[in-house]
C-alpha cells in the first residue's frame, strides 16, 4: 500500500511539473535582444547558412554546394567540378549574407515596433511583407544553388552523396526518390 501511495505522489508530481513546463514554453526567450531569432539563428543567417531553407532540394536529390565540397573527396570529385561548384558556394555565400543581415535587422525592426508599443496595424503589415520578402528571396538563393549543383554532378556520384548523407542505402534502398 505504502509503495502504492508512493507510486501515486511521484507520478503527481512529475505530471505537474510538466504541467507547468508546458505552460512556460517561452521563458527565458524573453531576454533575447530579438525575441524571434536565437544567437544561432543569428549567426547563420549573417553567416550565410541554410539552416534548413534547401531542404526541398536537399532531401529530394539536388545536394547543395557546401556539403559537396565537404564530401568531394569521397564524391570524387573532378578538378573542374570542385572549381565550379566552389564558384557556386562562393556565389551563395555573396547572395545570401546579405540577404541574411537584412532578414536580422527586419525582425529587430519587428521586435523594436513591439518593445516600444509603436506597432500598429499597419506598421505590423509593412514589417511581414518587408520580412516574407526577405525570407523568400533567401530560400530561392539557397534553393537555386542546390539545382545548379545537383546539374554539375553525375548519376554515380548523386547515388553516392545520398548514401553519403544518410538518405538512401548503398543496395538503393531508402526513403530517397529520384527523378532524374
Amino acid at each position: 500500500m505504502r509503495r502504492l501511495l508512493l507510486l501515486a505522489a511521484t507520478l503527481v508530481a512529475t505530471s505537474n511539473a510538466a504541467s507547468a513546463q508546458s505552460s512556460q514554453p517561452y521563458a527565458g526567450l524573453e531576454q533575447r535582444p530579438i525575441k524571434a531569432l536565437s544567437q544561432q539563428q543569428i549567426d547563420d543567417l549573417t553567416a550565410g547558412r541554410g539552416m534548413g531553407l534547401a531542404l526541398a532540394a536537399e532531401l529530394n536529390g539536388y545536394p547543395g554546394p557546401s556539403h559537396v565540397l565537404e564530401l568531394g573527396d569521397r564524391l570524387e570529385l573532378t578538378p573542374d567540378q570542385r572549381i565550379q561548384i566552389q564558384r557556386l558556394f562562393d556565389a551563395m555565400k555573396q547572395e545570401s549574407v546579405p540577404l541574411g543581415s537584412k532578414l536580422v535587422e527586419q525582425e529587430r525592426e519587428l521586435d523594436n515596433l513591439f518593445s516600444s508599443r509603436a506597432v500598429t496595424s499597419e506598421s505590423l503589415k509593412s514589417a511581414l511583407v518587408s520580412i516574407s520578402e526577405t525570407q523568400a528571396l533567401l530560400r530561392e538563393s539557397h534553393l537555386k544553388y542546390h539545382l545548379s549543383t545537383a546539374a554539375l554532378l553525375d548519376h554515380r556520384q548523386m547515388q553516392r552523396y545520398a548514401e553519403l548523407r544518410g538518405y538512401q542505402r548503398a543496395d538503393g534502398s531508402g526513403g530517397h526518390r529520384h527523378h532524374h
